[in-house]
């Protein structure tokens, strides 16, 4: 877990001042396992979109993922009533699953935040 905290401090040190990419904030209540590290890229203030960093970490050898497909949009549900759905659709359509693993050294995140950097227009 404490290796896994510590590649969500890596992103958010090396991409927290992007405009409109935000990760999910830790309540002070609580102490999340950032089991998962994912963001969002807000359209209106990013000049880049979670597909195409997507493909650009695709294009090193690198998977990430765009967040799970909420309930409402599975076939399973096709045709069903939806109550509310708009915070999960939005989420699905601006959100990215980065690498997470526990096994990633420095220099991966490293890369992984330089290839998003770059994408994004702001190099480091």
């Amino acid at each position: 877990m404490e290796q896994r905290r510590a590649n969500f401090e890596a992103y958010r040190a090396g991409l927290s001042d992007l405009p409109g990419l935000r990760f999910m904030p830790e309540p002070a209540w609580s102490r999340s396992t950032r089991w998962l590290n994912c963001l969002t890229v807000n359209p209106e203030q990013s000049a880049v979109s979670c597909e195409k960093l997507r493909l650009a970490l695709a294009a090193e050898n690198i998977e990430a993922r765009p967040v799970w497909k909420p309930l409402h949009l599975q076939p399973l549900f096709h045709g069903r009533a939806v109550y509310g759905g708009r915070v999960s659709q939005s989420i699905f359509d601006n959100g990215l699953c980065l690498p997470s693993g526990s096994n990633l050294r420095q220099d991966d995140l490293e890369r992984i935040i330089g290839i998003i950097r770059k994408v994004a227009g702001h190099a480091s």
